[in-house]
């Protein structure tokens, strides 16, 4: 093989206009060969989110083939894996883009320092974030805690230009063997939920960017007034790929801040949920235990329930709460949940329900196509109270008046809800076919009553929260 060969690790970065990565290991006309690992961390994956990372790396190979080039598909150890290709290809440089969360910041740090040592030049890249970590900080030098004043540190900066695509990718004179992707079983864990909820992926890089598209010319102008109503499509949908690199947040910086500069009402709140993404990434980074730990520690000993048959409810989408309810069935048939809904299982959950913020945490974390480790967990804990710019305690989102308030017509609660509906959308059919079959549950059956008075559910949540305070 060519002694001008570089090794392309992709991990979530599945696209080609603004890939850092990609760009420098295609720099000086070198053979470009992509690689994707599976590893403990895939392995470790919730069921939806190792299914949509699996589709994303069958339509990755397919859109590289198109290219001439290849997808190398191999399973175990990154540095044991990386290593042998580089015997077996005499590749003299590897690339990646960097992660942030705790265990593949370890990960790369090991993998880099051991390639050095082996004389191989290995440079990791940015690409999913708007700004590094360790580049954001307090006049003392400090990261932000709280994501007013980080907003406000960041939203003037010079963000660069995207890169353009990488048209080509010099293939290699010899291809390295590869593993098939069938073969890792992705999708098993997903059973007969992976049917329906692909018919409402948007998978890969020419569907992320079709949906920034749609969303620009469709609903920006309304995005702030119209974001909260779950039935509106006012928002961009692009978490999901987001997630899994097929469109970069430079890219949409870019597009939304043209839409700032043309006056369209609501495009600088749109950048700012962008930036609420890019706060929680930071705040996973410099505070790596946020997804377990309570962030405020006085929470620490809060009487919280651990798992418990309400909450097997809740997960179930049978509450007897249509708001609430309505949210959990989205989640099983499209694998996202709108964020307003988001806020309103999350509360139920632990303040009317009492249950741990970390039950709910976890089961988003095995359903959620768009599962993100940083704004899953600062969600969680920001809705429980115990996070960091969290929400007082005592706000206690009520799902009845939320329904009132954001769907008065329905529309998003008959979407999901099949009983009562004498001609149901196929939205609140898929529900019942997406399902474990074990939950035994049923279109002819009747809708169930509230497993919890709200009144009194709030009451008591508070009636713990100022006893826990006091004795603190």
């Amino acid at each position: 093989m060519s002694a001008d060969v570089t090794l392309l690790w992709l991990r979530r970065d599945f696209r080609f206009y603004d890939h850092p990565a990609m760009v420098a290991a295609a720099a000086n006309g070198a053979a470009v060969i992509p690689v994707f690992i599976y590893d403990d961390q895939v392995a470790a994956l919730g069921a939806a989110p190792k299914w949509r990372l699996g589709e994303a790396v069958d339509h990755f190979a397919d859109a590289l083939a198109e290219k001439g080039s290849r997808l190398i598909l191999r399973k175990g150890d990154p540095l044991e894996v990386l290593r042998a290709l580089i015997a077996q290809t005499g590749a003299r440089a590897v690339h990646w883009s960097r992660a942030y969360d705790p265990a593949s910041v370890a990960r790369d740090k090991a993998v880099k320092a051991a390639l050095k040592e082996d004389g191989i030049t290995a440079e990791s890249q940015a690409g999913h974030l708007l700004f590094e970590p360790w580049s954001v900080q307090t006049g003392k030098g400090e990261p932000y805690k709280v994501y007013s004043p980080y907003w406000r540190a960041v939203k003037g900066r010079d963000i660069a230009a995207p890169l353009k695509t990488v048209s080509e990718l010099r293939a290699p004179s010899n291809w390295p063997d590869s593993e098939t992707l069938s073969d890792w079983q992705m999708g098993d864990a997903m059973n007969r939920g992976a049917e329906v909820v692909a018919k409402y992926a948007h998978i890969g890089e020419a569907r992320a960017q079709g949906r920034l598209s749609t969303f620009l010319r469709d609903h920006i102008e309304h995005y702030k007034t119209e974001r909260d109503f779950p039935a509106s499509g006012a928002t961009s949908g692009l978490s999901e790929n987001l997630t899994y690199g097929e469109i970069s947040p430079r890219a949409v910086w870019h597009a939304g801040w043209r839409h700032v500069q043309e006056g369209a009402a609501g495009a600088e709140h749109f950048l700012k949920e962008l930036v609420w993404r890019e706060f929680a990434w930071h705040l996973l980074y410099h505070f790596p235990d946020l997804a377990e730990a309570n962030w405020r520690k006085e929470w620490n000993g809060f009487p919280w329930r651990p798992d418990n048959n309400d909450a097997k409810a809740w997960r179930r989408g049978m509450t007897g709460e249509p708001f609430v309810d309505a949210a959990m069935r989205e989640m099983y048939v499209t694998g996202t949940m709108h964020n307003r809904a988001r806020m309103i299982v999350a509360s139920y959950l632990t303040k009317h329900l009492m249950t741990d913020w970390r039950v709910g945490r976890r089961w988003f974390e095995d359903c959620l196509i768009d599962w993100d480790p940083a704004s899953n967990a600062m969600g969680w804990q920001w809705v429980a109270g115990s996070g960091p710019d969290a929400a007082p305690y005592f706000r206690v989102f009520n799902p009845e008046t939320q329904l009132k308030k954001f769907d008065k017509t329905k529309d998003y609660r008959d979407k999901f809800i099949l009983e009562g509906q004498s001609n149901p959308p196929q939205t609140a059919r898929d529900f019942f076919d997406a399902i474990p079959r074990s939950w035994g549950l049923t279109p002819d059956q009747s809708y169930p009553a509230q497993i919890a008075d709200l009144k009194g559910g709030r009451e008591c949540a508070l009636a713990a929260y100022h006893a826990h305070r006091d004795t603190d």
